[in-house]
């Protein structure tokens, strides 16, 4: 394997990995709240579909992402009205949230399947993108790609060293305590679901304008469903969501590779391998069940009242 095949393949990964990477770490904020939101498949394909009809009809691509992001919002109020303001149970309304987004995602785009649109080019950095093997990877790639690193190094510190950040964990952890101390528990609670379906949001939109730029229905094959395992298997960790996130996308590309080398492995297998591999890893990286549960929010999915 010569080292070009390889910048590519690194390339490739970083690219294919955004997406997911972008939505779990939404999700994770949105669960380290105590807020469990199932939803996230649907709300990609609404970001997808309603990005790419505003990009194809006005021709902006800003505009496609903004709305992207704003129906993921939209999506993740619903279910923030439904299940924190009315107490419902939080798996079986995100459940319906996705049932609901995809039916409705096929049904807005069926008029759409198949238009091509001009998609978000890579932007190349000066000198640095021609470092030899990760510069490609890391400073040749669009500017979503470049946002998905911002994201998560703020999300990390966030997390770390921020008072805010402190104050969603707290929520979490317990939220009848951190209203006793004063804390915003439900506004802290609505907050970050709405970041999670923003992300979620964008995801989608990165898949429609960016990474594939069209619209297919069910396109996002299940990367929301990825999405939620890989934050329990990272046990809420953004550093490890990151890893999770780009071992999938290069389970994707050695996928195709291997396709393309002609090996005699039966197409479906060969499919399956990104699902399986980031699976098997991530399982393998939270196989510590007492330092799983020493990450795991306490209060994550039940409901909680501020009157009792």
């Amino acid at each position: 394997m010569d080292i070009d095949l390889i910048t590519n393949i690194l390339y490739a990964m970083v690219r294919t990995g955004t997406p997911l990477l972008i939505v779990a770490l939404g999700e994770m904020v949105c669960e380290k709240s105590g807020v469990l939101n199932l939803g996230q498949e649907g709300m990609m394909l609404m970001g997808a579909v309603i990005g790419f009809i505003a990009t194809l009809t006005t021709g902006s691509l800003l505009l496609g992402f903004i709305l992207a992001i704003l129906s993921g919002v939209v999506m993740s109020m619903l279910f923030a009205g439904i299940a924190l303001g009315l107490n419902a149970n939080q798996v079986a309304t995100g459940l319906a949230l996705t049932i609901f987004g995809t039916g409705l995602s096929a049904f807005i785009g069926a008029d759409f399947v198949g238009q091509p649109i001009e998609g978000l080019n890579p932007y190349s950095i000066p000198f640095l993108s021609e470092i030899p093997l990760i510069g490609k990877m890391l400073f040749a790639q669009d500017l979503i790609v470049y946002l998905s690193f911002g994201l998560f190094a703020a999300i990390y510190w966030f997390f770390k060293s921020s008072r805010a950040g402190l104050t969603v964990k707290a929520v979490g952890e317990n939220p009848h305590a951190a209203n006793v101390i004063g804390l915003p528990v439900m506004r802290t609670r609505y907050l970050a679901v709405a970041f999670g379906g923003a992300m979620a949001g964008l995801a989608g939109g990165y898949l429609s304008l960016a990474y594939t730029p069209l619209w297919t229905e069910n396109m996002t094959a299940g990367r929301g469903w990825i999405a939620l395992a890989l934050v329990v298997f990272a046990t809420w960790r953004a550093e490890r969501i990151i890893l999770g996130a780009y071992l999938f996308g290069l389970a994707s590309i050695l996928n195709l590779v291997a396709q393309g080398l002609g090996y005699p492995v039966s197409p479906n297998i060969l499919a399956m391998m990104p699902y399986a591999a980031t699976v098997m890893v991530l399982v393998m990286l939270s196989s510590n069940v007492v330092k799983s549960k020493m990450h795991t929010p306490m209060w994550l999915g039940k409901p909680f009242h501020p009157g009792g």
